[in-house]
């Protein structure tokens, strides 16, 4: 079991994001995730999950409030360590790069000893279960395995925080199952935090230590959901009676949009 209760590492107070259209992303969001909690951000689209992600990867800034990670601002931390990676949706791997290659290159961008950088790569493969495809190109890949490369190219460099913004979004149901499996494998095994988005219910519980739910309604934060499922998950727990009472209690925050602070 993954300890989660250790020191805060990112913090959201009061945030609020107002684009110049108008439209409003978040609206006064202020909780804080402790260093190694698996924190689902569950809502429908266009609810501002992505944008609090991205504003914890200093890819966003904050209109009124802001984010710290680690004590400070995410544009001053990414500057000074190697402690954020990121997961998009579409894994935007080089095609003219091999597999190996395209993780070794953040590597390579940060400079470093290219043997040392290349062991690195390659036992991040295999612990995506890609050992076999080294010398592969992207083009040769199913939709699953270059989604692995793109985590893999992210764990690389051994970050504390793991952002991933709906990485499974776009695959089919049996690939999706197997990636949830490898990736909680991977959270217990490294013991990082993981900041994870989804408006898939299910897959929410099914990997989170908690679960952020937002509201359609500018950007609020609905709850927070303690998910005191026992550890080790697996595939066949969703069909236990506390498994789904954690999926209608989600699920009800999601359709009503009643703001609380914390369940569970």
């Amino acid at each position: 079991m993954n300890d989660v209760a250790g020191k805060e590492i990112v913090a959201f107070n009061q945030v609020s994001k107002i684009y110049n259209t108008g439209t409003i992303a978040l609206s006064d969001v202020h909780f804080s995730i402790k260093e190694g909690e698996f924190i689902s951000f569950l809502g429908p689209s266009g609810c501002g999950k992505s944008t609090a992600l991205r504003m914890v990867a200093g890819l966003e800034e904050a209109t009124s409030g802001g984010v710290l990670v680690n004590g400070k601002e995410p544009k001053q931390l990414i500057r000074e360590s190697n402690d954020i990676a990121y997961v998009f949706q579409e894994a935007n791997l080089l095609p003219w790069r091999t597999v190996l290659d395209n993780v070794i290159l953040p590597l390579e961008l940060r400079g470093g000893n290219m043997k040392e950088n290349k062991e690195a790569a390659k036992q991040v493969l295999e612990m995506v279960g890609l050992k076999d495809h080294f010398k592969a190109y992207p083009r040769q890949l199913s939709g699953g395995m270059r989604m692995r490369v793109s985590i893999a190219r992210a764990l690389a460099a051994k970050p504390k925080l793991l952002l991933m913004d709906e990485p499974f979004a776009a695959l089919d149901e049996i690939t999706r199952q197997t990636l949830q499996m490898e990736l909680f494998d991977i959270w217990e095994r490294e013991k990082m935090t993981v900041l994870f988005v989804t408006h898939n219910v299910f897959e929410a519980v099914l990997l989170s230590s908690k679960i952020a739910v937002m509201s359609a309604r500018a950007g609020k934060l609905s709850a927070l959901i303690n998910v005191r499922l026992p550890y080790p998950r697996t595939l066949g727990m969703r069909t236990e009676r506390d498994f789904g009472k954690y999926v209608e209690l989600a699920s009800t925050y999601l359709e009503h949009g009643t703001h609380r602070k914390e369940l569970g």
